[in-house]
């Protein structure tokens, strides 16, 4: 505090320092173009004047701030399950977490948008990230822990064992005498979106049904993506009798546009999605979809960074989590209708 006990600002530090704010402030955020020994006169005021009316500033005084980062593209349920598992991670551990998202809850996905956070948050702010699905391979001064990355991602990472789980929907199709299964793929820049269709391929050739192209669509994971591809599919005269979708979000969606063309589900068309977000087990009918336990997800990929940020991580730097098929009321077995 100043005389008077007002707040310390960074005019304040400027003037014991002999230095201008602008200085002041490539000091504090870490900037180029400051002399060591500047560097000392700006940081020797700081202490002096007891500057800690930011988090910046008193990540200046010690070796870290004890705040993580959570980096999204946008919040839907796969994030806000996610961030919960983050939050218990965190219970009592001694860190703060800062959430960074766009501000659009479905926005366009934009190639380097996940940098641009790291970079207002790394550093100065955190002492480490976790990024949700991000568009490419991330880089930081800091730890980073990512979930779901991106295909051949050398950055640590949790994410589950999607090519299992992706196989496990078809052979549950395919035991229910489906032969004709679209699938409707996510942004194929992810490994998990690459496993999914992998799995959903290698089950179809495993049971030497062949895979056709036209029964494939390409989604990016934002449901509204997979509208038009649904209703592609359902307009065909040799329509499928089954759709997998590579996301719980596009599944509901193909539930809707079902719906709209009068077909019945499970009755007209099998409909399986991936992730078991809460709103799949409350549609109707209730969705058949691939747990992925996103919490857990987001515990083990908080419980990685804090130790990586300690310094005490000793285990695998990428974790694949296990898969479970959930059989609920969204399909069932072809009808004689339907296979005609």
């Amino acid at each position: 505090m100043v005389e008077g006990g007002a707040p310390v600002t960074m005019s304040d530090v400027a003037r014991l320092a002999g230095v201008s704010t602008a200085t002041v402030s490539r000091v504090v955020n870490g900037r180029y173009g400051v002399s060591a020994s500047t560097t000392a006169q700006v940081r020797s005021a700081i202490e002096r004047l007891g500057y800690e009316s930011s988090l910046v500033a008193a990540s200046l005084r010690r070796t870290r701030t004890n705040v993580l980062g959570l980096v999204t593209h946008s919040f839907q349920s796969y994030t806000a399950e996610v961030l919960k598992g983050v939050m218990d991670a965190l219970t009592q551990s001694g860190f703060d977490l800062i959430v960074y998202a766009n501000s659009d809850l479905y926005g366009t996905y934009s190639e380097g948008w996940e940098q641009r956070h790291l970079s207002r948050l790394s550093g100065t702010l955190t002492d480490g990230c976790i990024v949700v699905t991000p568009w490419g391979e991330v880089r930081s001064s800091t730890p980073v822990v990512v979930i779901d990355p991106v295909r051949d991602s050398t950055a640590p990472s949790v994410t589950a064992d999607n090519l299992t789980g992706a196989t496990t929907v078809v052979e549950h199709l395919l035991g229910l005498g489906h032969r004709r299964i679209g699938f409707i793929a996510g942004r194929s820049s992810l490994a998990a979106a690459w496993s999914r269709e992998e799995g959903y391929r290698k089950a179809l050739a495993e049971a030497g049904v062949p895979v056709d192209p036209a029964l494939i669509g390409r989604g990016d994971f934002n449901p509204e993506s997979a509208v038009p591809l649904a209703r592609a599919l359902l307009e065909r005269p040799d329509r499928p009798t089954a759709i997998f979708a590579a996301s719980d979000g596009m599944a509901l969606k193909v539930l809707e546009v079902a719906k709209e063309m009068g077909l019945d589900v499970p009755g007209d068309l099998s409909v399986v999605g991936f992730d078991n977000i809460p709103e799949s087990a409350l549609a109707e009918p209730r969705l058949t979809t691939v747990d992925q336990s996103m919490y857990r997800l987001g515990y083990e990929a908080a419980h990685m960074l804090k130790s990586l940020v300690t310094g005490d991580w000793e285990g695998r730097r990428q974790i694949m989590l296990p898969t479970r098929l959930l059989v609920r009321d969204s399909t069932a077995p072809v009808s004689v209708t339907t296979r005609s």
